[in-house]
């Protein structure tokens, strides 16, 4: 019931219809009053959504957005801010985020991913909360992007496009086939045969596997 604001260089939390009393050992209690928005307490962490307000997304208790100055992807949860960047991306959007004017945000309720579209770069970056890491790179960079209904829509030249289509070939983005984008996967793995390894994101079904 309160309001969240996102502003250059911090994320506050204003309360509505209450007040926060704290007691001598630091700990809150909230009391009702007649103003419509009460005191403004900050989240923990220096962050902001700089001047990109159009990379904000949200999906049910959750908010993504970038902070441009820091280099940062953020989502904002029940646990506070949390800088997903440092997710195995963190050298690559300290990289990208300042030479991209715009940074678009959308949420895929299909797939169940924040997507972050880098214009200038020419790539949309992918996270899923699943695996807390960013997942894929897309050769689609729309304008906007929107979900409805469990349908994941972008818009490219003032037309509105929709994704997750059967009807239409993999790698097929507003009518055109990307012939540079196949669809590749790269495992990575640790070649030290001598160390114990743990897979958090690798299945293995079937008979018994060889080992030499």
């Amino acid at each position: 019931s309160d309001l969240v604001a996102l502003c250059e260089d911090k994320i506050l939390r204003i309360l509505a219809n209450k007040d926060a009393v704290y007691n001598a050992d630091g700990d809150s209690q909230l009391t009702s009053t007649n103003n419509v928005l009460g005191q403004t307490i900050p989240f923990g962490g220096e962050y902001g959504i700089s001047k990109n307000p159009e990379s904000f997304a949200s999906e049910s208790y959750r908010v993504y957005f970038t902070d441009k100055v820091r280099g940062a992807v953020m989502r904002l949860s029940k646990d506070g801010l949390t800088p997903i960047s440092d997710a195995g991306m963190k050298d690559y959007f300290k990289d990208n985020l300042k030479n991209n004017d715009l940074l678009i945000g959308s949420y895929d309720d299909k797939k169940d991913e924040y997507n972050l579209t880098l214009p200038i770069t020419g790539t949309t970056v992918s996270f899923k909360e699943d695996v807390r890491g960013w997942v894929s790179f897309k050769s689609f960079v729309p304008d906007n992007a929107i979900s409805c209904a469990n349908d994941y829509f972008t818009v490219k030249d003032g037309k509105l496009w929709k994704h997750h289509d059967e009807n239409v070939g993999r790698n097929t983005f507003y009518n055109l086939f990307d012939s540079n984008h196949y669809s590749t996967i790269n495992v990575i793995l640790n070649d030290m045969p001598s160390s114990i390894k743990s897979y958090h994101t690798l299945d293995y079904e079937g008979s018994q596997s060889r080992v030499e």
